[in-house]
């Protein structure tokens, strides 16, 4: 007999169709599903029951990061700014950085986001000035070894490099190291292995391919039309979602047009400056929008976010976590995006705390064609669940909890998380794992990697 889960007396923020609150309800799990959310008591089940006291707490759906990046947890503070950041972080990428760095950096970056209640991510593998770790899979086999280990729900986006440049790697598995050069065609061929590799394992943790934006004049060029065309048939042989990072000024419409790039299983993110036939492209193919207010894209144009959830288009929220100057804190993005989006319209009833919240659980799941599994407490999905501690000094009184999540909370404020119905925090602490273990790994990666780029 397994044993079921109760979560009791909490404030239950659903997220499902009706977006019901219950004021004193419940959640029963069994065998990583819920079998009801509702109000007052839960009824009886055969099954044995461990039981949460929820009292002071609201209850709701694990947050949805659905675009971040692996590598930044171990980057922060490097560089003056931006493009100096960028520089060493491609640098590091590149040349500094092995399986364990790879190894250490996905443990820590779990670590972050069950502590920050982000259940679900989808995570590009590096990225930044354009150097993904696709050359072979150890990187990759490594993060995702690590985040399947950590219980979190993750998709890793592997993909090509650009093919405009020559990309030079550095193999530390040999003593010396030696050097790789790598195509951008030979890098599509490792990302199938990955996804081969990965199938069938774990199915918290799932794999994309991702691909760099190429602008209309790019896609001109027969070697970089063949590389997209590829990328994009990878994706669709494989069943797995397709992703790419910083969309702009036509770019959509350019790649929709010249290569029919983008279909229900597409995910764009950044999208700013926006023209009308980029959003007409992503009407018309389905395609879904990652919304990243916090990152540096959002500093030199803006996503037209309402407008496009007005036209129907499907719009989740992203960290671009979690360098050179963001973490993982999908409630500070919430925050960010109302001031973002009320400062330009200078109209403060713009994206309500409720509509905040959907970006964040439900749509998130919809951006990622996961909404029949996550993102509402839902009979029959997935039991990733957490608990928000609320007697606090900055979510005082209790009322209107929509509000106080969108407006007022932080990641700090996440007392429990659950994944598939299994704890993986209670009470601030991880159930699992040493989180000062966690640590100390990532520090001795990081001051492996500094020392190997030369930065020590």
């Amino acid at each position: 007999m397994t044993q079921a889960l109760l979560i009791e007396n909490g404030v239950i923020v659903t997220m499902d169709a009706g977006r019901r609150i219950f004021s004193r309800g419940h959640v029963l799990v069994e065998d990583g599903r819920i079998v009801t959310a509702g109000d007052g008591a839960a009824p009886a089940t055969d099954q044995k029951v461990a039981r949460i006291d929820a009292s002071g707490m609201v209850v709701m759906p694990g947050l949805v990061d659905t675009h971040a990046h692996a590598g930044h947890m171990l980057t922060k503070g490097l560089g003056d700014d931006s493009e100096a950041w960028m520089t060493i972080a491609g640098r590091i990428y590149a040349e500094a950085s092995d399986t364990e760095f790879w190894a250490a950096e996905a443990t820590l970056s779990a670590l972050e986001r069950i502590k920050c209640g982000t259940t679900t991510a989808a995570l590009l593998f590096g990225g930044g000035p354009d150097i993904m770790r696709t050359e072979a899979p150890g990187a990759a086999r490594a993060h995702l070894a690590a985040i399947a280990e950590m219980g979190v729900r993750e998709i890793l986006a592997v993909g090509p490099n650009r093919p405009t440049s020559s990309h030079v790697y550095r193999d530390h598995a040999y003593v010396p190291s030696v050097e790789i050069t790598i195509s951008p065609e030979t890098q599509l061929a490792v990302c199938a292995e990955i996804i081969d590799d990965w199938a069938g394992r774990d199915g918290r943790v799932r794999i994309a391919v991702s691909l760099p934006v190429f602008t209309r004049r790019e896609l001109d060029e027969q070697t970089v039309y063949n590389l997209s065309r590829n990328a994009r048939d990878l994706a669709r042989a494989k069943n797995v979602l397709f992703i790419q990072d910083g969309h702009r000024d036509g770019s959509i419409a350019a790649n929709a047009e010249r290569l029919d790039l983008f279909d229900e299983h597409s995910l764009l993110a950044h999208c700013i400056e926006l023209t009308e036939a980029d959003i007409a492209a992503l009407k018309r193919s389905h395609a879904k929008v990652a919304h990243n207010p916090s990152a540096l894209m959002s500093v030199s144009g803006r996503c037209p976010a309402t407008e496009l959830m007005e036209r129907g288009v499907t719009l989740s929220l992203g960290t671009d976590a979690a360098a050179p100057d963001r973490s993982f804190d999908m409630f500070r993005n919430m925050f960010q995006a109302h001031r973002y989006h009320a400062r330009h319209f200078r109209n403060d009833a713009v994206l309500p705390p409720m509509q905040l919240l959907e970006m964040a659980t439900i749509e998130g799941a919809r951006a990622l064609s996961m909404e029949n599994e996550i993102g509402s407490l839902d009979p029959g999905k997935r039991a990733d669940i957490i608990l928000v501690n609320m007697r606090q000094p900055h979510l005082w009184p209790p009322a209107h909890p929509a509000q106080r999540l969108a407006r007022f909370a932080n990641g700090a404020d996440v007392d429990t998380t659950i994944v598939d119905g299994r704890v993986l925090m209670r009470g601030r602490r991880l159930v699992d794992h040493d989180e000062d273990a966690i640590l100390d790994r990532a520090e001795g990666a990081f001051h492996l990697m500094m020392k190997r780029a030369g930065l020590a």
